[in-house]
């Protein structure tokens, strides 16, 4: 007997899936642990693996387009099967939009003088007739003027290079809206000087194999947990009705990829060694860029660190990655003036950012907490103990 395979919720915040590729088309066997589709999320692009044994006899979304979750994507059953009951639903919703639309046009009638050649064509184009200037007699709307509307709408689309929204970019926009327009964000700012943070890094690289390196980034991750784990009211998240003080410190590394942002999430990280997490890091950011990182390896995170220094950027803001307190966003490294013990000298410092949700973090608890990451970048011997 056939079976509808729906559109999987593969993202906790997932309403709609793309499919990017088919694996399998129409008439091919298909055996449980095969990958039937990619599919792209609100997150990342992700293998869908099916869990029934039969013949793929029918396909609910092409190549390139989404659909919403619950929706068929497919259908797998026993060859020559009849499956029109199965799908006729899908194709009674398509002539419930179609008889919208001619009422939206029938409801222009009094208004809109309309010959029916252009109302016939205006259907057909999923177009209305009030976008439409007429140019004939008392302004009626000819074929010819909705030919040209058409002309035009294309000629501009094509200047205009216009891409449809990623199933990804339509929910980062909806996620920061949201983000900024509920949680009132401020700003704290310090500047630290880098030096000792530096040596220390070489000091490590120079005992290790090329492939183990740190970064200066992987040390800020993990004096970032040590400084949540003496600060524990920034690892925290608002719900309505109370504060969760967070038992783990699990940190989200913002990643930029072709459709977007990613965050990978590195989960207990004042637990791990340097090492760890310059390997866990390296391993998660190259998957999400390939769009090969899981939908639990980017869940769960309880503070986020953005940073745009190797860019060149000096100094900037973030907007806080909800149901995270606070984003921490750090600068590029620059070699300047600073006084030491009373001399001018030539230095290395960074500014970082922390953008705090006024609801749960007041600004001393920001303060003190950047106070502490100061405090062990430079002096970073505190990373190692």
């Amino acid at each position: 007997m056939a079976e509808v395979v729906s559109m999987p919720r593969l993202s906790d915040t997932m309403n709609e899936g793309k499919v990017i590729k088919w694996y399998k088309k129409v008439g091919d066997k298909v055996f449980e642990g095969d990958i039937l589709a990619e599919i792209e999320t609100d997150k990342a692009i992700q293998d869908f693996e099916i869990d029934i044994n039969g013949i793929l006899l029918y396909i609910g979304v092409p190549e390139g387009q989404s659909a919403k979750v619950n929706d068929i994507l497919a259908i797998i059953g026993e060859s020559n099967e009849n499956i029109s009951s199965l799908i006729s639903p899908k194709e009674d919703i398509k002539e419930d939009i179609k008889e919208d639309i001619k009422e939206d046009i029938k409801e222009t009638k009094d208004k809109i003088l309309a010959s029916p050649l252009a109302k016939k064509l205006a259907i057909e184009k999923n177009i209305y007739l009030q976008d439409i200037v007429g140019s004939g007699f008392n302004n009626r709307i000819v074929k010819r003027d909705v030919e040209k509307y058409l002309r035009e709408k294309q000629r501009i689309e094509q200047l205009d290079n216009i891409v449809t929204h990623s199933s990804m970019r339509k929910i980062i926009a909806k996620r920061l809206t949201e983000s900024k327009f509920t949680a009132p964000h401020y700003y704290l700012i310090r500047e630290i000087n880098m030096d000792n943070l530096i040596q220390l890094r070489l000091d490590i690289n120079n005992k290790l194999d090329e492939d183990k390196k740190i970064s200066i980034n992987d040390i800020i991750i993990k004096a970032s947990a040590i400084a949540l784990r003496e600060n524990p009211k920034i690892n925290s998240s608002w719900t309505d009705s109370s504060i969760i003080y967070h038992s783990d410190v699990n940190i989200g590394v913002a990643v930029a990829i072709k459709d977007g942002l990613v965050v990978p999430v590195i989960s207990k990280v004042d637990q791990k060694s340097l090492l760890q997490i310059s390997f866990e890091i390296k391993d998660k950011v190259n998957r999400a860029k390939a769009n090969k990182i899981y939908s639990n390896e980017i869940c769960g995170s309880t503070f986020t660190v953005s940073n745009l220094g190797m860019f060149g950027i000096e100094f900037f803001t973030s907007i806080i990655n909800q149901p995270n307190s606070c984003i921490f966003s750090i600068g590029s490294i620059l070699e300047k003036p600073i006084v030491k013990e009373g001399n001018i000298v030539i230095g290395k410092t960074i500014k970082v950012t922390l953008a705090c949700d006024h609801r749960i973090v007041d600004g001393i608890i920001g303060s003190a907490f950047l106070q502490t990451f100061k405090d062990i970048i430079e002096n970073p011997i505190l990373i190692l103990i």
